[in-house]
């Protein structure tokens, strides 16, 4: 039977919080240093390993933290989110994004339909529809293929989606399997979708537009401006026009688009790259095998994060390791640091992936709880935010947990040995000089030139970014944030956090106002 309890219920939480993290100084030094290298590390899929040795954390803790994830259930826990059990308790609903790229659990049923089947069903539509594009077999009104897709849809329907095809795109092109431009608009800011417009030639674009509910203000507000564009230009919307919605959506059946990909209130946004809301622009982009290889990198790392034993299962350590970090040694904040300009937008859907998962002070009850829950989370690409906020990581008053992410090899395969070393070695040697920086620090009798080390970090590495790795690399994100909001004991599948703001944004422009809510729309002139 599952219990869920608040974490500081937990007798095992009680002994961590006894523990002292161990010195990054004497465990990386000498011969005993190699050997801590080679053996904190687990492999991943899609050819990935995560390697902890220098995160603050000895055998001890880690016999420790694998008594919090048993006592806590995590195993057992995911298992029911994969047999389609209501884990979402806030609405009420199961949580469904790892059965779009693979069955692991129970056949999952609702309302008479197999969930699994479902999500099939509309992969092979995409499918079908991006090889019709391909083949020239659907072309615009003149007969020109199309060139260009433009996704319209924000929050998790734009970020994840461009995250993952700014990853891929080199890789495409060096591959051969590049099919079409990708563009995003998300932001209701006009600029946004005026510089996307300004950069393609529309009546050669297909435009999705993402939106679960189909009610979305600033995607429904985009898409106008997209249509009165296609208009202006003579063109008909409905001939360069997608939906991705749910089959209850105003936009599900309409006339007004081309073809329209369904999912459902199982995935949320954040965590619907996997879905139709990924795999419609990813399918275009690239052609539909590439989006299947990507599915199959995190179908893989699904099933490594099955695993009971945390020694054995990536995911789960690296989330309780970060328990640890925020709950013992009382860290608010993780950067993550790709050491690969093709994850440059990977950051930022962590940023909300994380944030908008786990930022919660209510346990699944509705009970407030009295102990931090999710970190802050930033980043940015290396070598880049070495010359940004590396400073404050490295000299700053805060300790920031780091998780770094490198390649051995770049997509292009192009190259210059400059100095003795080519661009990829550079780009390596920083992304380890780095890590021992931070964990090693360096002594100085001038303060300012003195570095205190003992900064905890992980990394995440592998031969090369690939369809299989980046399917990897989201899967165990997702899945980290999934074990952490178990142990929390808070729903890590709900975002009321995001709802306020919209209602009186809808109020403000009904003139619908007063006091002080009046005075500042009256700023801009509303």
């Amino acid at each position: 039977m599952i219990n869920w309890k608040n974490m500081t219920a937990l007798d095992s939480y009680k002994k961590l919080k006894t523990t002292y993290p161990t010195s990054l100084k004497a465990a990386l030094s000498g011969e005993a240093g190699a050997k801590r290298v080679h053996d904190y590390q687990l492999p991943m899929a899609g050819g990935l390993s995560y390697n902890y040795a220098a995160k603050r954390v000895d055998d001890q803790i880690l016999a420790d933290l694998c008594a919090l994830a048993k006592e806590a259930q995590l195993s057992e826990k995911y298992q029911a989110l994969l047999n389609g059990e209501i884990v979402n308790t806030g609405e009420k609903r199961r949580v469904l994004h790892q059965l779009t790229r693979g069955q692991q659990g129970a056949s999952v049923e609702v309302d008479g339909v197999d969930k699994r089947a479902f999500y099939l069903e509309q992969l092979a539509k995409i499918e079908k529809f991006a090889g019709d594009v391909h083949s020239g077999k659907i072309v615009n009104e003149k007969g020109e293929p199309f060139t260009t897709v433009v996704q319209i849809g924000i929050g998790g329907s734009d970020l994840g989606p461009r995250a993952l095809y700014l990853a891929l795109e080199n890789w495409a092109k060096a591959e051969g399997c590049f099919k079409m431009e990708a563009r995003f608009i998300s932001n209701v800011d006009p600029d946004d979708a005026v510089s996307v417009l300004n950069s393609i030639d529309v009546a050669r674009s297909l435009f999705i537009v993402v939106s679960k509910s189909g009610t979305t203000l600033e995607t429904l507000t985009n898409e106008a401006f997209v249509k009165n564009a296609l208009l202006q230009k003579g063109l008909k919307p409905s001939c360069h026009m997608l939906a991705v919605t749910s089959e209850t959506s105003p936009l599900a059946h309409s006339s007004e688009y081309l073809a329209a990909f369904f999912m459902d209130d199982f995935i949320g946004g954040r965590y619907s790259s996997s879905s139709a809301v990924g795999g419609a622009v990813l399918s275009l982009a690239f052609g539909p095998d590439v989006f299947k290889r990507f599915l199959s990198g995190a179908a893989e790392e699904d099933k490594l994060a099955a695993c009971p034993d945390p020694l054995q299962n990536p995911d789960m350590l690296d989330a309780l390791i970060g328990v640890y970090e925020r709950n013992v040694m009382g860290l608010p904040t993780t950067a993550i640091l790709p050491y690969s300009q093709a994850l440059s937008r990977f950051p930022a859907h962590l940023q909300q992936l994380d944030m908008e998962s786990n930022g919660k002070s209510v346990n699944r009850f509705g009970e407030s709880i009295d102990y931090p829950t999710g970190p802050i989370i930033f980043g940015e690409p290396g070598t880049n935010g070495q010359h940004s906020f590396y400073q404050l990581l490295h000299q700053g008053t805060d300790v920031v947990p780091l998780q770094f992410i490198g390649f051995g090899e770049n997509q292009t395969g192009v190259d210059v040995e400059i100095q003795s070393s080519t661009s990829q070695k550079k780009l390596c040697a920083n992304v380890v000089a780095q890590i021992m920086a931070f964990a090693l620090g360096k002594q100085n009798d001038n303060p300012n030139k003195a570095f205190a080390g003992e900064r905890p970090s992980s990394i995440i590495y592998g031969k090369r970014l690939t369809p299989e790795a980046l399917g990897a690399l989201l899967a165990h994100f997702e899945n980290k944030v999934m074990f952490q909001g178990f142990v929390w004991n808070i729903n890590s599948f709900d975002q009321e956090g995001v709802q306020l703001g919209k209602v009186l944004a809808k109020k403000v422009l009904a003139h619908d106002t007063d006091g002080a809510l009046k005075a500042y729309s009256e700023l801009f002139d509303i």
